[in-house]
């Protein structure tokens, strides 16, 4: 059964929602196959016979990308190896779970999973995503919402709500989280690193 897609608000391309019940696994994994490549712009969240099919709006886009050049601009600065793998698809076949982050990246060498995930929120997502990420072991979810970063660090009973990362201790969130201008992506990620080579002096 199909849950209503929201109402789009006027002049704008919004994110569309779809959640899909009893749909299974073999139906999930072929969906990906079939629309992973065609529609880059889908995104498709699985949880135990529940499937979320959302279509990615051009603000995510550009939040997400900007927030990915950020990142990989602090990497870079601080020589902290990584790894990224953008919105590569991760599923826990064991556990009936998968999902595609908005970025993500490996730290020091490529795994299996992500040790971190960035999610942009701009619509209120229909699937526990953070449920998702627990059953595949990812250490750190960082979710931009609202102007701000919210960080959840894995811990033995679920995701926490923390200040700073354990996985990059020395990045300020708050300092991060000025550059997120997507209208002015080469200016801010320019200022950010001056900003990490002034902070390291």
């Amino acid at each position: 059964m199909a849950t209503p897609l929201p109402t789009p608000q006027p002049n704008a391309v919004a994110e569309q929602r779809l959640l899909l019940h009893g749909v299974s696994w073999q139906q999930y994994e072929s969906l990906l196959a079939v629309l992973g490549d065609r529609f880059p712009a889908l995104r498709l969240s699985y949880l135990a016979g529940v499937l979320e099919i959302m279509t990615n709006s051009p603000e995510h886009e550009e939040l997400k990308k900007v927030i990915g050049m950020l990142l990989e601009a602090y990497f870079q600065e601080t020589r902290t190896r990584f790894h990224a793998g953008g919105s590569t698809p991760f599923r826990q076949a064991a556990q009936q779970r998968g999902l595609e982050p908005d970025e993500c990246y490996c730290l020091g060498q490529k795994k299996a999973y992500p040790d971190l995930a960035i999610e942009v929120v701009v619509t209120r997502g229909l699937v526990d995503k953070l449920a998702i990420y627990r059953s595949l072991g990812v250490a750190e979810v960082w979710q931009w919402q609202a102007e701000q970063f919210q960080l959840y660090c894995l811990q033995p009973t679920g995701y926490e709500l923390q200040q700073q990362s354990v996985l990059l201790p020395d990045l300020d969130l708050t300092l991060l989280a000025q550059f997120v201008q997507p209208e002015q992506q080469f200016d801010a990620v320019m200022a950010f690193r001056e900003a990490i080579r002034s902070a390291s002096l």
